[in-house]
C-alpha cells in the first residue's frame, strides 16, 4: 500500500510568524524546518504501522526545499525543489491508496494562522463557484486520480475547512487560532502522538473515504488583491477578465485548471 504526503509549513505547531517560514528568518526558520520534519515523520510512522509499504513525501512549502532529508523517516522518499508541474501534489497518481496533508493552513480571507492561498496576491480562489484554499485545490487533484485525502493537520481553522470540504476525514489540530500571527500550540511530543494515531486510523479507513472530485468542465476564478495583479495574470492566453481584480479560466478537467491557476498566480506575482 502506497501513501502520499504533501507537507506544508505554516500549519506546523508553534509556527505563528512569517519569519519562521523562510530562510530570511535565520535560526527561527531552521527550527521550523526541524519541527516540520518531525511532524512528517510522525505521520510516516503511523502510516507504516498501519501497513503502508511505501510513503512518498512532497515538500510543498515555498521554494520546496524545507524538509531535512538527513532526519527524514527511513521509510519515506522525498520530492523537493521547485518549480514542479503539480507543485504541492507533485508525484501523486492513481497508484496511491490515500493522501495526507500535513502542516496545512487555512485559505485566504479566513481567520486562520498565517492564512493565505498560495501567494499573498490572492484574495479569493473559486472552483466552479466554490471558494477553496490549498486544501481544496490539492484534494481535487488527488480526486482526479481517484485518491482520497484521509488526514489533514494544521491549525483549528484549516481542520474545520477540511471537514466542511472533504467530510469526516481524520484531522489533527496542532494549534488553536488566536489571531493571524498568534496561536495556542500543542508541544511537539503531544502532536507527534496525535499524528501517529491519526495516520494509523486514516490508513485503516482509506477505502471508506471517497475522493474529492470536481465535476468538469472546470472554471476557476482568482480574485487578486489589486487590479495591477489581474492585469498581469490576464496576459495568459485563454484568461478571462471577470472584473477589475478577478481573472478566470475554463478548462476541460481539474488537472488542466490547476496548472492554469498556478500560471495565473505566477504571472501576477511577477
Amino acid at each position: 500500500m502506497k501513501v502520499y504526503i504533501s507537507a506544508d509549513l505554516e500549519g506546523i505547531s508553534g509556527i505563528t510568524h512569517w519569519d519562521e517560514t523562510g530562510k530570511e528568518g535565520g535560526e527561527d526558520y531552521q527550527r521550523a524546518r526541524r519541527l516540520m520534519t518531525r511532524e512528517v515523520n510522525a505521520a510516516v510512522e503511523g502510516a507504516v504501522e498501519a501497513g503502508a509499504t511505501e510513503v512518498v513525501v512532497n515538500d510543498s512549502h515555498g521554494h520546496m526545499r524545507n524538509l531535512l532529508i538527513e532526519e527524514l523517516h527511513p521509510a519515506a522518499r522525498l520530492i523537493s525543489g521547485s518549480p514542479k508541474p503539480f507543485s504541492m501534489v507533485q508525484g501523486l497518481d492513481g497508484s496511491f491508496a490515500c493522501a495526507f496533508f500535513i502542516g496545512y493552513h487555512a485559505r485566504a480571507g479566513s481567520r486562520g494562522v498565517l492564512s493565505h492561498t498560495y501567494t499573498g496576491t490572492v484574495a479569493e480562489y473559486r472552483v466552479n463557484g466554490r471558494v477553496v484554499g490549498e486544501t481544496g485545490m490539492n484534494a481535487a487533484v488527488a480526486g482526479e486520480y481517484g485518491v482520497p485525502v484521509v488526514l489533514v493537520s494544521g491549525d483549528s481553522t484549516v481542520v474545520e475547512e477540511a471537514r466542511g470540504l472533504l467530510g469526516p476525514v481524520e484531522t489533527v489540530a496542532v494549534k488553536e487560532y488566536v489571531a493571524r500571527n498568534a496561536a495556542v500550540s500543542l508541544p511537539p511530543e503531544k502532536v507527534h502522538a496525535l499524528l501517529r494515531e491519526a495516520a494509523r486510523r486514516a490508513v485503516a479507513r482509506a477505502a471508506q473515504i471517497p475522493p474529492f472530485r470536481v465535476e468538469p468542465p472546470v472554471e476557476i476564478q482568482i480574485r487578486f488583491t489589486h487590479s495591477g495583479l489581474a492585469d498581469a495574470a490576464e496576459l495568459m492566453p485563454g484568461a478571462l477578465r471577470i472584473d477589475d481584480v478577478t481573472v478566470g479560466y475554463r478548462a476541460p478537467d481539474f488537472l488542466t485548471a490547476y496548472r492554469a491557476g498556478r500560471a495565473l498566480m505566477a504571472l501576477a506575482a511577477r
